[in-house]
C-alpha cells in the first residue's frame, strides 16, 4: 500500500523517520538511502555512522541522509542513540547494507496503523543462500524456540534487523545492548509487555560488490548462547536459579543416602567431611531458591514501570494528537 492511500484506512500522514545504522558501508549505503527515498517520499532517512573509515558519512550525505556520528562502537550503542535524537509516529529500522527490501516499507506501515500494532518485523526470505548464513539459521532457530518457551510465543524471524516501531514502542524501550545482540532484546521488550506485534514477510537479498559483513558466525554464535542464558537468568529468574537450587540439592541427597544408611545401621557418622559438605550444598541450595524469588519479584515491579512508561505514549493510528 502506498502513503498516500493510507489515508483509506482512517488515518493521515504519521511523521515518519527511517534509521539506518552504518559502520563501513560505502559500497551499500547509497542505494540504501535511495531504495528508501523512493519508497517512502515523505520520510526523513537518518544514518547513523559508527565509526566509518571508508566515506560512509559523506556518500550517506551526498544521498541526501540526514547524518549523524555515534562515537560508542556496536550496534546496541547505535540503536540507543537513535531512538533518543529522532522524534517521528512511526520509525523504520534497517541495515545500511542494501539486503532488506525498502519497497516493502509502506506495506509494514499500513498493517502497524490498520491494526494500531507497536511493532512489525520484516521476516526475512532470502534470495539466494549466501544471504543468510547456516550459522545464522541455527542461532535464530535456537533463539526462536526459547523465547516461544519463556512467553508463551516469539517470531518467525528474531533477528531479523527490519523492523516498524510506533512512537510508544521506542520512548518505552531501555535499549541496554551494546552488539548486535539488539534485535533480541527488541524482541523480549515487545513480549515482555504483551505489546501488539505483526510480521511481514519481505525479501533479503546478498549484499551489493564491494560490501562486507560484519558478523561473525563463532563469536555472534557465543553471543547467542550467552543471551540465551542471560533470557533465563533475567526474565524467568525462579526457573534459572530453581534449576541451580535442584541441581544443588540432588547432590546433596545423593552424597547424604550413604550417611543415612550408615547412620541407621550404627547409629555413627563417621564422614563428617561429607557431612558438611552435604549441610554447606544444602544451604547454597536454599539461597538459590530464595535469590529466585527475591529476583522475580524485582522482574515484575521492572516490567510494570515498563508498562506504565509505554502507556504515557499514544497508540500508532493516534500519531496527530501530539504527545
Amino acid at each position: 500500500m502506498d502513503m498516500d492511500n493510507l489515508s483509506n484506512i482512517g488515518v493521515g500522514h504519521p511523521r515518519v523517520a527511517v534509521i539506518l545504522p552504518c559502520y563501513n558501508e560505502a559500497g551499500a549505503i547509497v542505494q540504501t538511502v535511495e531504495d528508501f527515498r523512493r519508497a517512502l517520499p515523505h520520510a526523513e532517512i537518518y544514518v547513523f555512522d559508527n565509526n566509518s573509515s571508508d566515506g560512509s558519512r559523506e556518500l550517506a550525505a551526498g544521498a541526501g541522509a540526514i547524518v549523524r556520528r555515534v562515537a560508542q562502537q556496536g550496534k546496541g550503542h547505535v540503536v540507543r542513540r537513535m531512538f533518543a535524537d529522532v522524534d517521528a509516529d512511526i520509525y523504520i529500522m534497517a541495515d545500511g547494507d542494501a539486503t532488506y527490501e525498502a519497497a516493502a516499507a509502506p506495506q509494514m506501515i499500513a498493517a502497524m496503523l490498520q491494526d494500531n500494532l507497536d511493532m512489525v518485523v520484516g521476516c526475512r526470505r532470502d534470495q539466494v543462500e549466501e544471504a543468510y548464513r547456516r550459522g545464522h539459521r541455527f542461532g535464530n532457530w535456537a533463539l526462536t524456540s526459547l523465547l516461544k518457551q519463556l512467553f508463551g510465543r516469539s517470531f518467525t524471524d528474531i533477528l531479523s534487523g527490519y523492523r516498524v516501531f510506533s512512537r510508544r514502542f521506542v520512548k518505552s524501550f531501555p535499549v541496554l545492548s551494546a552488539g548486535f545482540e539488539i534485535e533480541t532484546e527488541i524482541s523480549v521488550h515487545a513480549l515482555e509487555l504483551a505489546m501488539p506485534v505483526s510480521e511481514v514477510m519481505t525479501a533479503y537479498g546478498a549484499r551489493p560488490e564491494g560490501s562486507v559483513s560484519k558478523l561473525s558466525t563463532y563469536r555472534d554464535g557465543w553471543r547467542i548462547l550467552r543471551t540465551i542464558i542471560t533470557l533465563y537468568r533475567i526474565e524467568r529468574p525462579i526457573l534459572f536459579f530453581g534449576i541451580i537450587a535442584a541441581f544443588l540439592a540432588a547432590l546433596a541427597l545423593g552424597l547424604a543416602v550413604p550417611l543415612i544408611v550408615t547412620y541407621a545401621q550404627t547409629g555413627l557418622v563417621p564422614r563428617f567431611p561429607t557431612a558438611i559438605l552435604v549441610t554447606g550444598l544444602m544451604i547454597l541450595a536454599t539461597l538459590s531458591g530464595m535469590c529466585g524469588l527475591i529476583l522475580d519479584t524485582v522482574v515484575r515491579g521492572r516490567r510494570e514501570v515498563r508498562r506504565l512508561a509505554y502507556l504515557a505514549f499514544r497508540a500508532p493510528s493516534d500519531y496527530a494528537l501530539k504527545d
